[in-house]
């Protein structure tokens, strides 16, 4: 008990030290780390403070109209539903409309505007929109540029850094929503596995738990049933629960582990032991090419699922196991002659009707099938099928994901 708290305890430490680091990962870059880039128009603002660009005034709106702009639409960049709307689009456009005109009617510091339009392409586009949108704007940068020749660098310098920012910036972005999408996926994934591996351990304890309770309230029955006559009788099946409870506990401590494997031919003397116990006679034939581990493993459940619903609700008096089949099949039958359940038999609660169901997709996911209804006369019929050499599942676990219900739906 104290290793199991120290264990837990651990596992604890581990989880939340493991959720610290990943809390402390640096995220994707945000709207805010484009700001910045507004200084290079300090330029433009101090030709209009000095008082040396014509027309003031208008210089002053343009350059307010800019930068109000440059960040609705940067902000709407890392947004993606924002981002792919046609308003984003226009506000773009109007941004590179006022940049042509501020560019074209004052030249020199205004034309560092060329460079921050693409950095907000950059977040607005992608794929081949944004490589037509920045050549096309490196291009009419480098025209204008020389047009004005009053820059304070070569013009192709304008048309470089043009091309440049829009790319860098568009790059680290796309990267930036790839890790999150990769994080978030390796989230998932994980988050998929403890599920799974918790549908696994629950269906698998139902199964044993199920199987196991009924062999021993049929036991319980008989040794009640033998005590007023036949004390030695009665022991043996008071003795026979004693065995099935410690295999119970034996296959529970296996089945957390998940290690448990199971037998065709321990199922069948197992099935055989219940059966007797309920005054049913089991009959067993056996034929065919040695099975794989996997192969018995499935059919063992196949085994216990029908036995249980035999004792449980057949009103049946003999039950046939007949394994047979070819060099590539194996075919498992389990007929009994039974009526159904008694329709004065209060019914058992809990009980759901999943178990054909998982049963028969973990049989197609190793390439056989399941059949099961009434019997050409009377009884129940249930016929499952397997390849001899399946696609049997690599996860330990022959029959994870098998949920039995215990109940045929009859």
């Amino acid at each position: 008990m104290a290793r199991n708290r120290t264990d837990r305890w651990t596992r604890t430490r581990r989880e939340r030290r493991a959720q610290r680091c990943e809390n402390r990962r640096p995220g994707p870059p945000g709207p805010y780390t484009l700001l910045p880039w507004l200084l290079m128009g300090m330029g433009a603002f101090s030709n209009l403070f000095q008082g040396e660009a014509p027309n003031p005034w208008l210089g002053g709106v343009g350059l307010f109209v800019f930068n109000s702009l440059y960040i609705s639409v940067v902000f709407r960049g890392f947004d993606k539903k924002k981002r792919e709307s046609p308003v984003s689009y226009w506000l773009l456009a109007a941004m590179a409309g006022v940049t042509f005109g501020l560019a074209i009617g004052y030249g020199g510091s205004w034309l560092l505007f060329f460079p921050l339009l693409s950095l907000a392409c950059g977040t607005i586009l992608r794929d081949r929109r944004l490589a037509a949108g920045l050549l096309s704007l490196s291009v009419v940068a480098t025209v204008i540029a020389v047009w004005r020749g009053d820059g304070g660098s070569a013009p192709w310098t304008i048309g470089y850094g043009t091309f440049i920012s829009g790319a860098v910036t568009a790059a680290i972005l796309t990267l930036a929503e790839t890790v999150m999408e990769l994080r978030a996926t390796r989230q998932e994934l994980a988050r998929t596995a403890v599920e799974k591996e918790r549908l696994r351990f629950s269906r698998d304890l139902h199964d044993l738990l199920g199987h196991t309770l009924s062999v021993i309230v049929v036991k319980s029955e008989a040794a009640r049933r033998l005590a007023p006559r036949d004390m030695d009788a009665a022991l043996l099946q008071v003795a026979d629960i004693e065995s099935v409870g410690r295999q119970a506990l034996t296959e529970i401590r296996e089945a957390v582990t998940g290690y448990r494997e199971g037998s065709l031919a321990t199922e069948l003397d197992r099935a055989r032991s219940a059966l007797t116990a309920a005054g049913i006679e089991p009959v067993l034939r056996r034929s065919g090419p040695p099975l794989a581990p996997q192969a018995e493993a499935l059919l063992g459940w196949a085994v216990r699922e029908a036995v249980t619903n035999v004792v449980r609700h057949s009103r049946a008096t003999t039950c046939t196991f007949v394994v047979d089949g070819t060099p590539g099949r194996v075919r498992l039958t389990v007929t009994d002659d039974g009526y159904g359940p008694d329709p004065d038999a209060p019914a058992t609660p809990g009980v759901g009707g999943t178990g054909l169901t998982g049963l028969t997709e973990r049989l197609a996911a190793a390439g056989g099938s399941l059949k099961a209804g009434p019997g050409p006369e009377r009884g129940f019929v249930l016929t499952a099928e397997l390849p001899v050499d399946g696609p049997y599942p690599t996860d330990g676990n022959p029959a994870a994901g098998y949920a039995p219900s215990h109940t045929l739906g009859r």
